[in-house]
């Protein structure tokens, strides 16, 4: 019998597979980054469908198999998509798009789910500045986490003094961003 896995999750990305499969990206604070597949979630009426969305935070059920992981329950806890304005959720696809473009295979490192979950729940209350700055933040955390950024990287949050920081030093920022994503050889 397999072991079950129930984590938090929040998906990243869903690709079709099969007929009615759905490959489904997800990042977890205790997995990390993973891909599992979704049985029958493209059909009407599927059971998971609703808490398996792009940016939806759900609880999920998931099994280890030989051919990977199976996800086989999710409960949703949040709509983050539904939160976000239009600019915003650009943003957030293009840090989500980093971390898939960045991170190959399985990556169980729990602090890219606490830089993106911070970012995602910081930019409501943000101005279009201080979004801009927020997401050149992200952006530098995750390639600090996997190692393709070796600088000093202001504050740890996204609060009002960080994200000050960060919007004096964008050009540096996006200097080290670029060498960081050049060096990914991606």
């Amino acid at each position: 019998m397999r072991h079950k896995y129930s984590t938090q999750a929040i998906v990243l990305a869903r690709s079709p597979l099969a007929e009615a499969g759905v490959l489904v990206t997800i990042l977890t604070p205790e997995l990390g980054l993973i891909r599992a597949r979704a049985e029958g979630l493209r059909r009407s009426g599927a059971k998971l469908a609703h808490a398996l969305q792009t940016l939806d935070e759900s609880e999920v059920m998931l099994v280890r198999g030989k051919d990977g992981w199976r996800l086989t329950g999710a409960v949703l806890a949040h709509s983050r998509f539904a939160l976000l304005e239009s600019a915003s959720r650009a943003r957030t696809a293009r840090i989500a798009s980093l971390l898939l473009k960045l991170v190959r295979g399985e990556a169980a490192d729990p602090v890219l789910y606490g830089i993106f979950v911070g970012f995602i729940e910081a930019l409501p209350e943000l101005t279009e500045e201080q979004q801009d700055a927020a997401e050149c933040l992200a952006a530098l955390r995750v390639l600090a986490v996997l190692g393709l950024d070796s600088g000093e990287v202001p504050g740890l949050t996204f609060d009002e003094a960080t994200l000050a920081t960060a919007h004096e030093s964008r050009h540096d920022l996006v200097s080290r961003i670029n060498r960081g994503i050049a060096a990914s050889g991606m």
